[in-house]
């Protein structure tokens, strides 16, 4: 389960705990997991925007840094970092609360025109 830390202004602050429904056969958080929450949480700050809408992903594009394990706090950080009449540009960051490791960067496009 994802808790929501704060939200506005273009952006969204998520944390949630790795259990064992996140893993992948390694033991590790897997990396569908992983794409998953940056898809959701970088929307969920787009839509702090007052004009925008949730709109359709285009490219999502996620880099793998570090292992994260069962028992683990991860914080999500999103980013919008454009928004525009039909595209909009986010940045997300999943770091390890006890260490401040980034596990994973990610960077999403959305459609959002009419």
């Amino acid at each position: 389960m994802v808790n929501f830390i704060s939200a506005g202004d273009g952006q969204c602050k998520a944390e949630f705990i790795v259990a064992d429904e996140h893993l992948n056969s390694h033991g590790t958080l897997h990396g569908g997991c992983t794409s998953t929450i940056i898809d959701c949480v970088s929307t969920y700050a787009l839509m702090t925007n007052a004009k925008a809408l949730p709109g359709v992903s285009v490219d999502l594009h996620v880099t793998f840094l570090k292992s994260a394990f069962p028992g683990d706090t991860i914080v999500v950080d999103a980013k919008t970092i454009k928004c525009g009449r039909k595209l909009a540009f986010l940045e997300v960051e999943l770091v390890k609360k006890k260490d401040g490791i980034i596990i994973a960067r990610g960077q999403h496009t959305k459609f959002i025109g009419a």
